[in-house]
Parts: C-alpha cells; sequence; structure tokens
C-alpha cells in the first residue's frame, strides 16, 4: 500500500526501552523505522522518540503531556502512539513495580486526556526471553487483555503484540543473544513490520 503525499504530520512515541530502541545497534527501534519507511512512501514525517528505560506507566502518567505537548503544538497535525506496560509487571523487592489495578488506572487517564488533544494509538507490551519469575508472563498477558477493555471504552485503537512477537524466531532468538529482555535490528524489525501491517496505523495515513 503506498501512501499519498500529506501534509507534515508530529508523531510522538511515548513509553519505555521498547520505544527507545534499546538494544538495536542501527539506534532505529521500531518506531525509528516505521517512521522511516512512511517518508519513503511520500509522507513528512517529525518523529519524537520518548521512550525511556525503566519506566513504567506511572513514570509515564506523570511525564508524557508535558513532554508531547512541547513538542505537538496545535497548529500542527500531531498524533501519539503510547507502547508501555513491561515494566509494571517486573518484580521490584518481592512485588510488581506496579499493580495490575494501578496500571489499568494509569492507562485510563493517560489515554482519556490524551485522546481529547490527538489522535492516539496504544501498543501493548512486547514479551522478553528470560523472566525472573514465571507469574511475569501471565501478569503480561492479564495487562495486556485489561488495556484492550480501556481501549474498547474509550474507543481507541490497541495493537496486542505479545502473542505474534512470542512466535517470532528472531524477536526471541536476538532476546536471548541480547541481554535477555531487548532483540537487535531483526527483532525491532518484526515489530516494526507488525505495526505497519495494522489497520489503525494504516488509517491513519489514508484519510
Amino acid at each position: 500500500m503506498e501512501f499519498n503525499h500529506r501534509p507534515e504530520i508530529r508523531i510522538c512515541f511515548v513509553g519505555d526501552s521498547f520505544v527507545n530502541g534499546t538494544g538495536d545497534p542501527e539506534c532505529l527501534g521500531w518506531t525509528g523505522r516505521i517512521c522511516a519507511n512512511a517518508n519513503k512512501k511520500g509522507y513528512d514525517i517529525t518523529y519524537y522518540n520518548l521512550g525511556i528505560r525503566r519506566n513504567t506507566s506511572t513514570d509515564i502518567a506523570n511525564r508524557w503531556l508535558q513532554e508531547v505537548s512541547l513538542r505537538l503544538p496545535q497548529e500542527y497535525d500531531g498524533r501519539v502512539v503510547f507502547s508501555f506496560g513491561l515494566n509494571d509487571t517486573t518484580n521490584e523487592n518481592g512485588q510488581p513495580r506496579v499493580e495490575l489495578k494501578k496500571s489499568v488506572e494509569n492507562t485510563y487517564n493517560i489515554l482519556s486526556v490524551a485522546q481529547q488533544l490527538y489522535p492516539v494509538l496504544l501498543i501493548g507490551p512486547a514479551p522478553y526471553a528470560e523472566q525472573e519469575d514465571p507469574d511475569i508472563k501471565q501478569r503480561i498477558i492479564d495487562l495486556s487483555q485489561q488495556l484492550a477493555l480501556v481501549c474498547r471504552e474509550l474507543n481507541i485503537p490497541y495493537l496486542d503484540v505479545f502473542p505474534l512477537l512470542e512466535k517470532s524466531n528472531i524477536w526471541i532468538e536476538e532476546t536471548q543473544a541480547n541481554d535477555g529482555v531487548h532483540p537487535q535490528a531483526g527483532g525491532y524489525a518484526e515489530f516494526a513490520k507488525i505495526v505497519e501491517n495494522w489497520n489503525a496505523w494504516l488509517n491513519w495515513f489514508s484519510r
């Protein structure tokens, strides 16, 4: 599908280390790749990566509005892609860093405000290969299901990447060969392909 030329679009990607592209020797991650490909198809994308390593939904709830507002003045076509959740489910001092109920509350608060200001998408947490707690996988699945419910209530598109990336040999192999959490270029290319084939992403460029 070829995108027709459109005016400048500014997109903020807000989230954690996967948004940041940590581990990618090409320093693109999935976010840089999908924007580069959109540019190649005729769009003038101004791309802001607001991914911070170890950020939870609580961290993002505290920072996103100020950071995004500075980058998306009202006179421009500004849009926001959020992606977070894995850090909520990991252990700290024997407990999940953010309890499920609080994660859901954070997500609702973030998205309900964001959608009044910009077109918004949410992409769920990705899997990682080495888990210090076997319960974490189930926590991620449970969280992703709850994020989907929040998005359904708010009528915001949601992409659950967990089951797709969990079946990706490239994602798992690169993650295992790297730091147990983050893939390298091939894994992020897989992530980018999933997003690029998502109708909600494509629809942003077909209006």
